[in-house]
């Protein structure tokens, strides 16, 4: 029995794990969530540039695409990252890193996820994804650190 099992833990701590994200002010609601990914394999981050952020959500990110990627490379749970070059289209970035299984937050659990990222069920079908939902960090996200710092900068 323990030959078997050693065998199934050794394919699931094989397996691919990518995400994506802006990871703008790095907080714990990031490191719970790249912990947790990190449990199923090896975790991926597709970054997303600056440009990206800028055309998609009408702002710059505080910090600088090699800031927050060179903050991600030194998280212990985080294997690798990758830009997202293609936008809103994260297809590119996907078939690049060939993962077993694509995790986002569970907060995405209600949205329309696959338009958001430019694929369908039957795209992952065909290339052998799965998609997980890991449980969401409440009460602490970049915009409600954001919005504590400008809080405070009004007193």
């Amino acid at each position: 029995m323990a030959v078997v099992l050693d065998a199934f833990l050794e394919r699931v701590l094989q397996l691919i794990i990518y995400t994506g994200g802006t990871f703008d002010l790095f907080h714990s609601g990031h490191v719970n969530f790249l912990a947790k990914c990190s449990l199923l394999g090896e975790v991926v981050v597709s970054l997303n540039t600056d440009e990206f952020i800028e055309s998609y959500k009408g702002s710059t990110p505080v910090c600088s695409y090699s800031e927050r990627e060179q903050v991600l490379l030194s998280c212990k749970y985080v294997s690798d990252v990758i830009p997202n070059d293609g936008g809103a289209d994260s297809r590119p970035a996907i078939l690049e890193v060939m993962p077993d299984i694509i995790a986002i937050g569970s907060d995405w659990a209600r949205k329309d996820y696959h338009s958001q990222m430019g694929f369908t069920q039957d795209w992952l079908d065909i290339h052998n994804i799965s998609l997980m939902y890991i449980p969401y960090t409440a009460n602490i996200s970049t915009t409600n650190l954001k919005a504590r710092l400008a809080d405070r900068n009004r007193l």
